[in-house]
């Protein structure tokens, strides 16, 4: 969870990318689209394709310091982080050099799809848009959350939480007996930079 490095502020539910509209995301708004927005992010895209090009070997990738996160689930999306990257991009922004690859699986190896940017969680909106232009993608973190009590980055389950699919508010997950932790990780934002279309490319 740590290397989802996945600003307060209310979800803003009128947007056509996300499909995750749950209590436990919190969403950038989605800015007004301009010409200029619209070049950085195609510049953005152009240089991602190109830095993953190597990567579609996900053994490359790996060489490279990345290394997947829970491998033992079956996610949609297997993340691929890099600990190096990741702390880099807490003080700068490189398109060419994501926090996260994300690959899905492929017989015995896996097939590259994308990669994720990661920022620090207290980064303003103002902040993020000059990382990504907010007007064509939105960044997401996850919020709201409630571990076991011991330290760990397991969620309570849905037995311990009285039967409940979510668990919002502190005093609910304190109840509960678990621990709340009001955002896990910073800022992060998916790129598929080999979609064909901008709305695919930006897609969570």
């Amino acid at each position: 969870m740590d290397q989802h490095d996945h600003a307060d502020g209310a979800v803003d539910m009128m947007t056509p990318h996300k499909k995750h509209l749950g209590p436990h995301m919190k969403w950038t708004r989605l800015r007004m689209a301009n010409a200029d927005d619209a070049g950085r992010a195609y510049q953005i895209v152009q240089t991602l394709r190109q830095a993953l090009a190597k990567y579609k070997d996900y053994r490359v990738a790996m060489d490279d310091g990345y290394a997947p996160l829970h491998p033992e689930r079956k996610p949609k999306h297997y993340h691929f982080a890099n600990k190096q990257r990741r702390l880099m991009a807490k003080v700068r922004f490189d398109p060419a050099e994501p926090t996260a690859l994300l690959y899905k699986k492929a017989g015995d190896g896996y097939e590259l799809e994308g990669a994720m940017y990661t920022a620090p969680r207290d980064m303003s909106e103002d902040q993020l848009n000059e990382r990504v232009p907010l007007s064509v993608a939105q960044w997401h973190a996850h919020v709201n959350l409630c571990f076991q009590p011991d330290g760990s980055r397991r969620r309570m389950t849905r037995k311990q939480l009285g039967g409940k699919r979510t668990m919002v508010t502190e005093s609910e997950c304190q109840q509960a007996g678990g621990r709340f932790v009001p955002q896990a990780g910073g800022w992060m934002i998916h790129v598929y930079p080999f979609e064909s279309t901008s709305v695919k490319i930006w897609t969570h």
